[in-house]
């Protein structure tokens, strides 16, 4: 079923956007909610209308969008978790930690805006997650995840001491 959306909706879309979904998500939840309005062509000639009216907003809106991914590109953030046995994590890195650590780095972006695949990363490594600030900019931000342990060097194995045995004197 096809839909258009009235406000952003996360994990799904940002504002005016024609999405497909489930029937009953859209009839049980997102029309009732207001979040959306079934794409009849009725509806889809308002959404152009209403977008030709807006295009300065949109303009400044996607100008803006094009900074912060300007600032994306120049940015690289490494994200350090607790690491057990074979990389992989304690937990899991999401959205939200991923926002945070580009708070940190001097970028703001909102977490509703940031999609990783599989929604949890579980291992470290490089990782790609997709970063939609306007329903036309869409930037792909790569960032490491890393153990927090300290590297240790491998200590050296310690010679083994002789035992020497003392003879008892019977007297």
């Amino acid at each position: 079923m096809n839909i258009i959306l009235k406000k952003d909706v996360e994990n799904l879309g940002l504002e005016f956007d024609t999405v497909s979904v489930k029937p009953g998500y859209a009839r049980n939840f997102l029309i009732p909610q207001g979040f959306a309005l079934l794409a009849t062509p009725k509806n889809i000639a308002a959404l152009e209308a209403t977008l030709e009216a807006r295009k300065e907003e949109e303009a400044k809106l996607i100008a803006a969008a094009n900074t912060v991914v300007d600032k994306l590109k120049k940015t690289s953030v490494t994200i350090p978790a607790k690491v057990g046995a074979g990389d992989k994590l304690f937990g899991s890195i999401n959205n939200a930690d991923l926002s945070a650590a580009l708070e940190k780095a001097g970028v703001s972006v909102e977490k509703k805006y940031i999609k990783i695949p599989g929604n949890t990363i579980k291992r470290t490594g490089k990782v790609t997650a997709n970063i939609r600030l306007h329903r036309n900019v869409e930037y792909n931000f790569e960032f490491d995840i890393v153990s927090d342990a300290p590297v240790e060097a491998p200590k050296p194995a310690a010679p083994k001491a002789a035992k020497v045995e003392e003879s008892s004197e019977e007297a």
